[in-house]
This record gives C-alpha cells, structure tokens and sequence, in this order.
C-alpha cells in the first residue's frame, strides 16, 4: 500500500493513493487525520460485518455504527476508549451479528486493532431493528 500527502496554498492537503483516489485532508470541507482513524475504525468494523451478513443472511435493511471517542488530553493526544453503536435493520439473527462484531473486533479490522493494542479501550453494543 502506498500513496501521498500533499500541501499547496491552493488545495490544502490532499492524499492521494495509489491506486489514484483523491481525497481532502484537515479542511472546511474534510476530516482530520484523527476523525479520519476513528471512521476508519467504524468502516473497517462494518464492512466486516456486512460481509459477513451477506454471505450467511442476505436480508440486511441497512447498518450503521455511531461512534464516540475520548482522547488523551495532552499530546500525544491518542484515543483513550471507543464506543460503537451498532444499528442494523433486517432480518438477521442476533446471535450472528454479535458473533460477527467480535470477530471483527478480535481478528479481522486491522484498524481497531491498531487502535486497541495503542491502549484504547473499547465498548460496543448493538440495537437490531425488524
């Protein structure tokens, strides 16, 4: 995996990968590189989870994880603990989806991971709706 960050006076910073998408960084209209980590955690858990629905239960609705974060308060300002919320709509098992969400936690999004083994504790909990 590589890519690039760029500053112009004109654009700001903006990343680019290299497989050529190009994103804005830390802007009116874009994330910080910490908003970007923590959504990262939450895409990288969801999509474990999507896919995972997918392969065993395709009548999935729609799935969203809200997510809040404390940080540390002087520098290095990393995340101190994170809680996911997770929503899903359909008809889905229960069990499934909490095995699923482990699973992610424990094994598979790399950026958690990242995350946890920094320190960060981590909560979650899930809401199923019909």
């Amino acid at each position: 995996m590589d890519g690039e960050v760029r500053w112009t006076a004109d654009e700001g910073y903006v990343g680019t990968t290299s497989g050529g998408k190009v994103f804005g960084i830390y802007g009116e209209s874009s994330p910080s590189p910490m908003e970007m980590v923590l959504h990262s955690h939450a895409a990288c858990s969801l999509i474990d989870v999507i896919v995972g629905l997918k392969e065993r239960a395709g009548d999935i609705d729609s799935a969203t994880v809200k997510v809040e974060s404390v940080r540390a308060s002087e520098s290095p300002r990393v995340f101190t603990s994170i809680n996911m919320r997770y929503i899903v709509k359909g008809d889905v098992p229960e069990k499934l989806v909490r095995r699923l969400i482990e699973s992610s936690h424990e094994k598979y999004c790399s950026v958690g991971i990242m995350i946890t083994r920094s320190g960060a504790s981590l909560e979650w909990s899930l809401e199923l709706e019909s």
